[in-house]
């Protein structure tokens, strides 16, 4: 059995920083943990990585090619389609080493992860051709979820992205060490969100006429939300020691990491008749 963690996320996030934080917190323990660049686009990541897309395809390939003439979204969509084409080069680059633990550093292009299923043909061939047991970490931007709106936006996102993926998922809120106090404060209430809550404070906002206007549209996805019960956040704080291991933990712990490790026991010699007779 082989693990594996999904990164996935927004654009800037801070899936590549994750994914180098763990890195680097693996080799302080000891602990091998590698990362592999899934994202066509990237130009700049603090780690070594084990396998590189960017050997194979890069965004620019797509859009400077006379015949394809893609954008940047089309573009960095037709690289992913052409790694799941050529998925031998993705096998041979991963190897296949036993209890082997591996990080998938992945692109920042939400619809990738939401409705398309370009992801989930790259989970089937790393659980059922190359025997991967997976977690997906679904990365979001703290600073982008302090207020009720845009909490309910990102919840969604996580939400279609664990219907759509079909995997063991944890919500993680990122770059925690940049928020104050007060704001850290507020964000307290979003880490196990209670919709009922969240929707009264948007119909009382004096400021949000789209809460009174829109206030049916509101209730049914809080309800939505509430009937799932699936969507809980983790957060990550680079200043905190336990943050990390802390979540590291929780990961290892739905993939089952180690559980198939041998017992180590020591043998035990049964006295003889006659040492029993002495004592």
């Amino acid at each position: 059995m082989r693990y594996g963690q999904l990164v996935i996320g927004p654009a800037g996030s801070g899936k590549s920083t994750y994914c180098s934080m763990l890195s680097k917190h693996g080799a302080d323990m000891r602990r091998t943990i590698e990362v592999v660049n899934l994202d066509p686009a990237a130009e700049y990541f603090d780690y070594e990585p084990l396998a590189d897309i960017r050997s194979l395809i890069e965004v620019s390939d797509a859009m400077e090619d006379s015949d394809l003439q893609f954008g940047p979204n089309g573009g960095l969509i037709f690289c992913m389609e052409y790694l799941l084409e050529n998925n031998s080069w993705f096998e041979e680059a991963l190897g296949d080493v036993e209890d082997d633990y591996i990080i998938f550093d992945c692109p920042g292009q939400i619809e990738l992860y939401t409705h398309m299923n370009t992801m989930r043909d790259l989970v089937e061939i790393l659980q059922n051709r190359l025997n991967f047991r997976l977690c997906a970490v679904f990365i979001l931007d703290s600073q982008f979820m302090v207020d009720v709106p845009k909490f309910l936006s990102g919840t969604m996102a996580a939400l279609s992205v664990m219907v759509n993926l079909e995997l063991p998922h944890v919500n993680v809120l990122s770059k925690m060490d940049l928020l104050s106090k007060t704001v850290r404060a507020e964000l307290d209430k979003f880490i196990e969100p209670q919709p009922d809550l969240l929707l009264e404070e948007v119909e009382n906002s004096p400021a949000s006429r789209w809460g009174e206007k829109y206030r049916n549209l509101t209730s049914a996805i809080s309800q939505l939300i509430e009937d799932y019960s699936l969507v809980r956040f983790v957060p990550l704080d680079r200043r905190s020691d336990d943050s990390l291991p802390d979540l590291l933990l929780t990961i290892d712990n739905i993939l089952q990491y180690g559980e198939d490790a041998d017992v180590k026991t020591h043998d035990f010699e049964y006295p003889d008749d006659e040492d029993e007779s002495k004592s």
